[in-house]
């Protein structure tokens, strides 16, 4: 049976990159892509291309990297073709980008910001979606493709200072409770997974957003009284991404160590 082949987006570091580590582990083939650059609205660094070369030289044979801006449709449709044309299909489609932005009320978000959140985070979504779709159905029946969002926490509560930031990933999940309705009878299935405070250079962000001096301090509205690895997410979302998910679509696996209890 030939490997399946997968393409994530926002691969350069933090879940994304998991993501791709645990796929290749796992036998995968993968286009790993990233933006590799900072944006305006986006008050922090984003992964570079260094880490994005490094992630995909440690599985030479399994992993290609590309450099593309999920705001551009095309050059997602070109990473999905590079899939298609490298490792002869696409199986699954990990919508990992995604951008922190906030640390004031609504009425005082930027325009840069609200673009950060919704370029990437929603608008993202939608474009590897439209890209991969048509890739994951040309896969003869029986299908078992995957479309899978990373929504977020922030998507079923409200968190101070950051609407703008909970309005995306709310808008993630319905972007893919609508896909999955899209999709049925097609074997291909549409999830998101919500993580919780995750440690990802997003969470550092997310401190300096709200003056912490601590990642640390987020732990403490999780269950599981610490904070989250990237690793640990990728576990849901990599689940999500086999054959044997086939029973989950539309719907939301709450990866967030129990925060929204």
């Amino acid at each position: 049976m030939s490997a399946r082949v997968a393409v994530v987006t926002g691969a350069a570091r933090g879940i994304g990159a998991a993501v791709v580590r645990r796929l290749a582990r796992e036998g995968w083939r993968v286009v790993a892509v990233d933006v590799c650059a900072d944006l305006p609205g986006v008050a922090y660094p984003l992964g570079t291309r260094e880490e994005l070369a490094a992630l995909a030289a440690e599985w030479p044979d399994a992993v290609v990297d590309v450099v593309a801006d999920v705001r551009d449709t095309g050059a997602l449709g070109e990473a999905v073709m590079l899939a298609e044309r490298e490792f002869g299909g696409v199986d699954a489609a990990v919508a990992a980008a995604a951008v922190m932005a906030g640390g004031q009320p609504l009425w005082e978000t930027g325009d840069d910001d609200w673009e950060a959140l919704f370029g990437i985070g929603v608008r993202g979504v939608a474009n590897l979606a439209r890209a991969a779709v048509p890739a994951l159905l040309r896969r003869p029946p029986p299908r078992s493709g995957r479309f899978v969002a990373l929504a977020s926490a922030a998507a079923h509560r409200g968190m101070w200072h950051l609407a703008g930031y909970g309005a995306a990933k709310h808008a993630v999940v319905g972007l893919v409770r609508g896909l999955a309705c899209d999709l049925r009878g097609t074997g291909v299935t549409a999830t998101a997974v919500s993580p919780g405070s995750t440690r990802t250079a997003m969470l550092d962000a997310s401190a300096a957003l709200y003056d912490l001096p601590d990642v640390e301090d987020f732990s403490r509205h999780q269950l599981v009284d610490r904070l989250l690895l990237p690793d640990e997410v990728a576990a849901a979302v990599c689940w999500l991404c086999r054959a044997e998910s086939s029973a989950v679509t539309g719907t939301v696996v709450h990866a967030d160590g129990g925060l929204t209890v």
